[in-house]
């Protein structure tokens, strides 16, 4: 007989003029690992903050049975002191606080109200050990890396008695290297009878750590795929995500390339802080009308930081090295200079620096070229409505209006209205930091088409990814950055994993 640590029935969730969810059904085994697919927006994230009592019962219809008994939580607390912990996309950790003290904050270790703080670093350092963490308990949240900083939140979840581990994303601000510790942890647990719940875009992820694995599409269940005793592939995945079969992940290309448009020679920034370290190296690149230009590398490689710095640097100190558009030097101090110089950078934190959450989608896609709205220093209302809501069409962006808060959007969606602010402001060049990331396959596909698109207009491209099948997928040419330095330049067509990995990893000589 199948042992249900976890079930929930027609689970239905409404927002005003959005019906979330729609009869919802999801039975989880105890102890195993059960993955949630679905495209962006499908409801995922909704069904599990109604599970953990983000959405308190009786905001919802339908039930949760959990451990054979009917469950109606009114809140987190109420959920975690049933043994159900929910990990976010975005961590909530507080940066200038201990490890120790986010471990159990608001789970004080205290004798007669007074926080023991020896037995507080001492059971942190057990917790840590049992998620493969070496930092001392005391170290700040802000001195450790993302991945580290996962694991303090498993390890927090672990302080609370969990039973079931919800984790949303968990890989997706990751690289290899975490993730597949990250993994080995979730196994680790599973052996030691957690049962965990995964959200994931990451197929070949799901394939490697699930036990069986649910597809929700436009707010309903399709079905529940057991991965062990059926031979499920990622296309088939696929196919009951976006409810079609993709025949190519990437769509097809016919390249047009013109003439120069962007090349940075002899780029050289130092860190902000650490005046001596140079993050960028000497970097020479170039970029064409109608072409599709990647730079790969290694977390820490200096992508991010080159990025930054080309775009009215925004990053680093010291910065030198000559910038030429269309073939004459140019000045962009400022991100004002870069963006009156065509240069525009869609930053790969799209919710921290590269959208204004609290406000609409209106105020966001017009935000970049304002002036292109005005009338004697005035913003022209009607013309912004006309032009947000023809961007809102064309991006298939998926709100019933472009008065929605641009926070209420699923990743996908957020992603393109960070597309459509700078395709509004119409520039020359597009640097794409990461522009895929936390999003669907379903999602990718129309970003993908995007790209394609703004470069049949001319627009010379530039996008970084940590995804080498990306970067191979969609670009003409591929650059390869180690320790801050161009170590390779590779044609498409000549181009594949080991050879970008090999100039990924050169050493400084």
């Amino acid at each position: 007989m199948t042992d249900h640590i976890l079930e929930m029935v027609n689970i239905t969730k409404t927002f005003p003029g959005v019906k979330a969810l729609q009869d919802v059904n999801l039975s989880v085994e105890r102890g195993e690992v059960h993955a949630i697919c679905g495209e962006n927006g499908a409801g995922k994230s909704t069904l599990m903050k109604v599970l953990s009592g983000v959405y308190p019962h009786g905001s919802y219809e339908g039930d949760i049975i959990y451990e054979g008994r009917p469950a109606s939580f009114s809140g987190i607390r109420d959920s975690e002191k049933s043994g159900i912990v929910i990990i976010h996309q975005e961590l909530a950790l507080s940066p200038y606080l201990s490890i120790a003290e986010n471990i159990f904050l608001g789970n004080e270790q205290q004798k007669h109200g007074i926080i023991d703080w020896n037995a507080t670093n001492l059971e942190a350092a057990k917790l840590l050990s049992r998620v493969g963490l070496s930092e001392n308990p005391v170290t700040k949240i802000t001195d450790i890396g993302v991945g580290k900083q996962q694991l303090v939140e498993i390890a927090k979840a672990l302080s609370k008695d969990v039973r079931v581990l919800i984790l949303d994303e968990p890989t997706a601000a990751l690289n290899d290297e975490d993730s597949a510790h990250l993994l080995d942890l979730l196994r680790g647990l599973r052996e030691h009878g957690i049962t965990c719940i995964i959200i994931s875009h990451k197929l070949n992820e799901i394939k490697a750590i699930a036990d069986r694995v649910t597809i929700i599409r436009d707010g309903r269940t399709i079905e529940t795929l057991d991965l062990d005793a059926d031979e499920i592939s990622e296309e088939r995945i696929i196919r009951g995500m976006v409810g079609r079969d993709l025949q190519s992940r990437y769509p097809d290309r016919t390249p047009d390339i013109g003439e120069e448009v962007l090349r940075v020679e002899d780029w050289t920034v130092q860190h902000p802080l650490e005046h001596s370290r140079k993050v960028v190296d000497g970097a020479n690149l170039y970029v064409r009308a109608g072409e599709v230009v990647g730079i790969a590398g290694l977390m820490g490689a200096g992508r991010t930081e080159l990025a930054m710095s080309i775009f009215g640097r925004s990053y680093g100190h010291n910065i030198t090295g000559t910038l030429y558009k269309n073939g004459k030097p140019v000045t962009a101090r400022t991100v004002r200079q870069a963006i009156d110089h065509g240069i525009a950078y869609a930053t790969e934190d799209r919710k921290r620096y590269g959208l204004n959450l609290i406000d609409d989608i209106k105020r966001n896609i017009s935000g970049a070229a304002l002036e292109k709205l005005a009338k004697s220093g005035w913003v022209d209302a009607n013309r912004e409505q006309v032009v947000a809501n023809d961007y809102r069409k064309s991006m298939r962006i998926k709100a019933p209006n472009v008065g929605v808060i641009t926070g209420k959007l699923s990743g996908g969606n957020q992603q393109k209205v960070v597309l459509s602010k700078w395709m509004f402001a119409d520039p020359d060049v597009l640097i794409l930091d990461e522009p895929t990331r936390g999003i669907d396959v379903g999602a990718k596909y129309e970003i993908y088409s995007i790209i394609n698109t703004l470069a049949g207009e001319g627009k010379a491209i530039i996008v970084i990814s940590s995804e080498l099948p990306e970067l191979l997928g969609i670009c003409d040419r591929i650059y390869a950055l180690s320790a801050g330095r161009i170590t390779g330049e590779v044609d498409v067509h000549e181009a594949h994993p080991e050879k970008l990995m090999q100039y990924m990893t050169m050493e400084k000589e």
